[in-house]
């Protein structure tokens, strides 16, 4: 039953940019009922790969996860959005950054608790690197830093 709750929700809205929306349930948690930082990593890193994969219209992979920033505990039965944007494109690389908010039930406010930034590869089917596409403009604009 559980596994039928934990329905994901992804939204495109532009090349490469993707929300991502999960609750927090008690398999996500560490012995203090918030959110355990493996799983965090698990979440932003899959952000990651569905923001470079729209990105990069290919397959890609991880080669190097960047600074990961523990802004505030995410508690169980909280609603983790997670919104990622392409800030760098090179040849065959890219670099996603990933901004976790916890999404306030009554006022849809959210909150910035997460912050991390990956490096992702185009490959082919035998995971070697490709070209990637000319890519469309980027903005310079990154996500707010909050403290």
């Amino acid at each position: 039953m559980g596994a039928m709750l934990r329905k994901l929700r992804i939204m495109q809205n532009a090349r490469g940019t993707v929300r991502l929306i999960e609750v927090v349930f008690p398999e996500h948690t560490n012995h203090y009922g918030t959110l355990f930082g493996g799983q965090a990593l698990q979440l932003l890193s899959k952000a990651a790969f569905l923001s470079g994969r729209s990105f990069a219209r290919s397959d890609v992979v991880m080669a190097r996860c960047g600074e990961v920033l523990f802004h505030a505990p995410v508690r169980l039965g909280s609603t983790l959005v997670l919104d990622t944007q392409v800030s760098r494109v090179g040849r065959s690389s890219l670099t996603v950054r990933v901004a976790g908010s916890v999404q306030d039930v009554a006022t849809e406010a959210l909150t910035r608790v997460l912050d991390g930034e990956f490096e992702m590869v185009a490959v082919d089917a035998a995971g070697r690197p490709v070209r990637l596409a000319s890519p469309p403009c980027l903005h310079e604009e990154t996500f707010e830093e909050t403290v």
